[in-house]
């Protein structure tokens, strides 16, 4: 087998338009969420990696510890043993530089996974990762793409300070020319992670340390959850609830408390934000006339705000009172336990913007 470097000596690389995706199927038609086989979020990304290297060798996983140490938070483990040192590589504490190498690999063809730590990491690369990556393909004319994936864990994952907190999907979503998907359990993590590693853009893949040891279903056949399809996790009539990533739990235990209330509220996980699915959440508020857009990233100029906005574009007659977000404070974020809990989404505040909208 070749190595890394071997490969991009000889420019094994497909012209742009060459990467084809999986055939897509409706929601209904995909495999089932329900079985006996039950692994962790993190088993299931694992997974994700692991077919997709199997199937294609030019895929490889670079990141700080990912090899000798099995990952930080044991996502990778066991993946060195398999694939060696030439695809599971340990790399330097240099966000920026293995950063930009994989950008000139995926540009040479090579499909690299790139592990941040944590997303708060990843701005000091955040000139090769936004300012070359999703502007390759424009900027070349569209002789060179960037099949990259830049994945890790995003958002406050339990007393790490402020600066280890970051939520950065919406200063990272504003950029165009990548994709974006932030999965909200393990089912949707193993299908959205093998649709980023065929996808031949760059992609930006946000975890949640506090989700990786969650478990579901997750079947044995292969899938992939297509980008740009929001899932309805839960109907209803009453209000929409518009998330994604870990929030979504919230808005599931918050509808089950209102639905004692006789408050049923329809929930919509959103998978991905670029594509973003507006037509579905669209959809959804045509029939309940309310919503409320949970984010647990900073309110202004967030994802909630644009959720909200094109809401209002497209779909202002149909609302019966104004839309209303739930996102973490506008501080930095705590380092105390309790101060960390109050400063994000949970479900008591979400209650509190339904009850809102329909008193």
């Amino acid at each position: 087998m070749m190595s890394t470097l071997e490969m991009i000596d000889q420019q094994v690389h497909p012209a742009v338009g060459e990467w084809e995706l999986p055939a897509f199927v409706e929601e209904s038609a995909m495999p089932s969420r329900e079985g006996d086989r039950v692994i962790q979020y993190r088993e299931a990304l694992r997974e994700a990696m692991s077919e997709e290297m199997r199937r294609d060798q030019r895929v490889f996983l670079i990141g700080e510890e990912v090899a000798q140490y099995n990952g930080a938070y044991k996502v990778s483990q066991g993946m060195l043993e398999e694939f060696g040192e030439k695809r599971i590589i340990d790399s330097p504490i240099s966000e920026s530089g293995f950063a930009g190498m994989c950008i000139g690999a995926a540009m040479y063809g090579l499909r690299p996974i790139v592990e941040f730590m944590s997303w708060s990491f990843s701005l000091v690369a955040a000139d090769p990762i936004l300012n070359n990556a999703p502007k390759m393909l424009y900027m070349s004319g569209g002789q060179w793409g960037c099949p990259i994936v830049f994945r890790g864990n995003d958002g406050a994952g339990g007393q790490l300070g402020s600066t280890h907190s970051w939520c950065v999907e919406a200063l990272f979503a504003n950029v165009p020319g990548l994709k974006m998907a932030i999965p909200s359990n393990p089912y949707d993590a193993k299908g959205l992670l093998k649709t980023a590693i065929r996808d031949p853009d760059p992609v930006f893949f946000l975890e949640s340390e506090r989700m990786l040891g969650d478990k579901a279903h997750v079947p044995e056949e292969e899938y992939y959850v297509p980008f740009g399809r929001a899932r309805v996790c839960r109907e209803g009539d009453a209000v929409t609830l518009v998330s994604f990533g870990r929030p979504v739990q919230f808005c599931m235990e918050a509808a089950g408390q209102l639905a004692g209330e006789g408050i049923e509220c329809e929930v919509l996980d959103m998978r991905t934000i670029r594509p973003l699915d507006i037509d579905s959440v669209i959809e959804s508020v045509r029939k309940t006339g309310r919503v409320v857009v949970v984010d647990q990233s900073w309110p202004f100029a967030g994802i909630s705000s644009e959720v909200i906005t094109q809401v209002c574009e497209r779909g202002f007659d149909w609302l019966d009172h104004q839309p209303v977000r739930v996102n973490a404070a506008d501080v930095p974020t705590p380092y105390a336990k309790e101060l960390e809990s109050a400063y994000l989404p949970n479900t008591e505040r979400i209650v509190a913007a339904v009850k809102k909208t329909v008193g």
